[in-house]
């Protein structure tokens, strides 16, 4: 029975992808917490999509494809900014715009050119596939991220609740604008290797999202989002192994399961709280 359990762990691939769980979780953790307080849910998304131009142009080019990935994800991020802050046009809006339109301009690039990459690995991910190279690109941008976060979060925080208030205070708001969203395209090509593109928004909200509706603080938020992120992760690719599923899929669903707990938890507290008013109301 034990031998089963422990299974998973003896073999390389597997190994690897639990490593790059350990290495992916805290840094898409921690972004999703801004994310989701800034309303940029719909960012994380279109970025995610918007890199596949920039992921074919660099294997046309010969160039190693988190380059591609990261130029086409600024290029998404500042071209929202630009046309939502130039424009009448709301910023989801240009959102949605601005990504279909990279998008389509990635799946006509792909079938144009005859290459032996998987547009499959490439939106979904390969976790089982992971090498030596992906572990090392991921440990060491998942590193610089979580350190710019965690040093300059009281700073992100009052810029995503009121960026008027931060420029009165003397914070650079351009430059925490821009960063973040420099954390966000380095964030995504960190999780390139193993979640793929489409999936790879399920970590930059859910753990937020679930840390949001858990508890108060946001100090407790981020630490919060983090062990979801990081266990959701753990035990996803451990169950895909025995029920020998996508590990990315499954990590999406352990987590919108998660998710839907805290939702239901946090309302029966909001009922529980309204009914304790309701009687005080009466009693008075």
């Amino acid at each position: 029975m034990i031998d089963t359990l422990l299974q998973p762990f003896s073999f390389t691939f597997m190994q690897n992808a639990f490593w790059i769980c350990i290495l992916v979780a805290p840094p898409t953790a921690l972004l999703s917490c801004f994310l989701v307080l800034k309303g940029w849910a719909l960012m994380g998304d279109a970025v995610s999509h918007a890199t596949l131009p920039g992921i074919v142009l660099a294997w046309i080019l010969g160039l190693p494809l988190i380059v591609g990935a990261f130029a086409a994800g600024m290029l998404c991020a500042l071209a929202t900014g630009y046309l939502s802050h130039n424009s009448r046009v709301k910023q989801d809006t240009v959102m949605g715009v601005v990504f279909s339109g990279m998008f389509g301009v990635g799946i006509i690039m792909y079938t144009s050119i005859t290459t032996n990459e998987h547009l499959d690995h490439v939106l979904f991910g390969n976790m089982l596939g992971v090498g030596t190279s992906d572990l090392w690109t991921s440990g060491l941008i998942g590193l610089v991220v979580c350190a710019v976060l965690i040093l300059k979060w009281k700073d992100l925080l009052l810029h995503a609740f009121d960026p008027a208030q931060a420029q009165a205070s003397g914070l650079r708001t351009r430059v925490l604008h821009y960063g973040l969203l420099c954390a966000l395209s380095l964030t995504i090509v960190s999780t390139l290797s193993s979640v793929g593109l489409i999936l790879a928004v399920a970590l930059l909200v859910t753990p937020g999202a679930i840390a949001f509706l858990t508890v108060r603080s946001f100090h407790q938020m981020l630490i919060v989002s983090v062990l979801v992120c990081t266990a959701s992760m753990l035990i996803g690719t451990y169950v895909s192994f025995f029920i020998d599923s996508a590990p990315a899929a499954t990590i999406v669903l352990i987590m919108t399961g998660v998710f839907v707990l805290a939702f239901l938890r946090r309302l029966a507290e909001t009922r529980r709280t309204s009914r304790r008013a309701a009687i005080e109301v009466r009693q008075t």
